[in-house]
């Protein structure tokens, strides 16, 4: 699949979860997309809830009480960078991949007062549905902006914090990402992302499926090749954590249906994780 499909079948997939909530009230991060019918096809109103298990438990009550019901509902990552980035009242954040703004509105309330939450998003499904979250949030220190990853429209040195949630792996030229990143935060700023990241390399089987699966997991870093590319970019004091270490029950839960073997299941046992990655730019 060419980079430009790639990037299609992403914006249609965010496009039609970002459609379901305002619909059906539900959505899953690393669903199926951009065929008729089974896992790796389309999802019906019918398909089991793919939250699981990368979606859920992510959000603490106390958070989601903060939160109108639809941007709970198009929660899509696999992490919760608010909790672990450590905002600080008065500084600027940018989410990269926003979504239906759950994290760029918790942001929000950390940041304030004098600082403010951007959110980053190529979808205009997704905008929408996140300023209508703004404005039942009553979050006045917000800012949505459509955009591509690879080319941030903000300038140089504009934010403290980078945040993101389950995107950067969808990424088709995540040096472009990174090299972005670091140059719209602040001498001294932070990188601080939840992703999905590989350890090792997976199965062929899981691999070709996750490919016609076009989900979460088919563009993840190993883990050896994120920590180069953050090097690369200029970033320093690099550290990957996991949160969320998938089993082969996990990988069953969302590939099962798609053909691959059980031994090829079994075999991708741990080598697929949820990680906080951190990273600064140097002062």
């Amino acid at each position: 699949m060419s980079d430009a499909n790639v990037k299609a079948v992403v914006r249609e997939k965010y496009a039609e979860a970002a459609r379901r909530v305002t619909t059906e009230g539900r959505t899953s991060c690393c669903g199926p997309a951009g065929q008729e019918s089974g896992c790796c096809g389309g999802v019906s109103s019918s398909a089991p809830d793919l939250r699981d298990p990368v979606t859920r438990d992510l959000y603490a009550e106390e958070e989601k009480e903060e939160l109108p019901a639809d941007a709970l509902a198009a929660s899509l990552g696999c992490g919760n960078p608010t909790a672990l980035a450590e905002l600080e009242p008065g500084e600027d954040v940018l989410d990269l991949g926003s979504g239906g703004g759950i994290d760029v509105l918790l942001s929000a309330r950390r940041v304030a007062p004098g600082g403010t939450a951007y959110g980053l998003d190529m979808t205009d499904e997704m905008l929408l549905l996140a300023r209508r979250n703004q404005r039942a949030a009553g979050v006045k220190n917000a800012r949505f902006l459509k955009g591509e990853i690879e080319a941030v429209p903000l300038p140089d040195a504009a934010v403290d914090v980078i945040i993101s949630n389950c995107v950067i792996n969808l990424s088709v030229d995540k040096a472009s990402v990174l090299r972005e990143a670091f140059r719209v935060l602040r001498p001294g700023g932070r990188f601080a992302v939840s992703d999905i990241v590989l350890r090792g390399d997976l199965p062929e089987g899981v691999r070709k499926s996750l490919e016609m699966w076009a989900g979460c997991v088919a563009g993840a870093l190993e883990e050896s090749e994120y920590r180069r590319l953050l090097s690369e970019a200029g970033f320093v004091n690099i550290g990957i954590e996991p949160t969320r270490v998938y089993t082969a029950e996990d990988s069953r839960q969302f590939l099962g249906d798609c053909g691959v073997a059980e031994a090829d299941l079994q075999a991708a046992e741990g080598r697929i994780i949820a990680a906080f990655v951190r990273a600064s730019k140097p002062a």
